[in-house]
């Protein structure tokens, strides 16, 4: 079994990656900037990967390190994901790390990708430029409670009895259940066939995100919420109207929209022959994410 260090400990991911990692077998690092509040599980060490002399304590004696840091709320995003991955990659590297990890998004590699996806895409390779083996898992939207994606999606269809959507609401997505990418994530780890390799990942289905609404709207309401679809709606008018009815900050929102009108599905199955697994649909993922949030 291996050492593991988690980015992100306390996110969304981060947090329900760690149990589950320990449950593997692995010793688990939990990194976080405030260790001594944390009361998750694993091994709290300090770390903040916009601050590479604070990584060094942390990756010592590391084989494997997840990474499931991103700053969409940031307007400067782009560059700092870029500069917080290239120094974590280059301090794994000089502490002997075999092996990262990392969370990042779908869509094709000729593809007129967004900023966020692109961003995504610029820190997979960032992360390995100095020698250490990245394992690329590429999600479109994750559904679970907690989630950023999910919340924008239930708050909409919690607080609108009706709705007026862009084109880009017709775009084809896979979206992942959150246990289903945390048992990707969890596989991968310390697996020699993934070593250096990306993997698509995504739930059983492919829906637009209008068809995600409306089976939302079904689940929470037993019914189909009113949408009317209109040809113009910039990605920052989306964000203004959407930080009026969600409690998602509007800067968050609008790196979220611009990639919606990008299409997010799997194309390469190669995921499945390393790590076999029947997934959720995007519905049964609903159905799980409303459970938590009432339990």
């Amino acid at each position: 079994m291996a050492t593991v260090l988690v980015t992100g400990a306390t996110g969304f991911v981060g947090g329900r990656l760690a149990p589950v990692l320990i449950e593997a077998g692995h010793a688990v690092r939990a990194m976080t900037r405030h260790p001594e509040g944390y009361d998750g599980p694993g091994e709290a060490v300090r770390g903040d990967v916009h601050d590479p002399g604070s990584l060094a304590e942390a990756l010592e004696g590391v084989d494997v390190a997840v990474y499931l840091v991103h700053s969409l709320d940031d307007d400067d995003f782009e560059r700092k994901d870029a500069d917080a991955a290239r120094g974590f990659g280059l301090a794994a590297a000089a502490c002997g790390v075999r092996q990262i990890v990392y969370l990042g998004g779908l869509g094709a590699e000729d593809g007129d990708l967004s900023p966020h996806l692109r961003s995504r895409r610029e820190c997979e390779h960032l992360l390995g430029e100095a020698g250490v083996p990245v394992t690329a898992m590429r999600a479109a939207v994750v559904v679970g409670h907690g989630g950023i994606s999910w919340e924008l999606t239930r708050q909409l269809v919690k607080n609108l009895p009706a709705m007026v959507v862009p084109k880009w609401a017709e775009t084809p997505t896979q979206p992942i259940g959150i246990d289903d990418a945390i048992a990707y994530l969890a596989a991968v780890v310390d697996e020699p066939e993934a070593l250096g390799r990306t993997f698509e990942i995504g739930g059983a289905d492919v829906v637009t995100y209008l068809e995600m609404m409306q089976q939302a709207s079904e689940e929470m309401h037993g019914r189909r919420i009113p949408v009317r679809t209109v040809p113009v709606l910039t990605p920052r008018l989306s964000s203004r109207w959407i930080a009026l009815v969600t409690d998602v900050d509007t800067t968050t929102a609008a790196n979220l929209i611009e990639s919606m009108s990008t299409e997010v599905v799997v194309t390469d199955h190669a995921i499945d022959r390393v790590v076999p697994r029947d997934v959720l649909t995007y519905r049964e993922a609903v159905r799980r994410a409303l459970a938590e949030a009432d339990a």
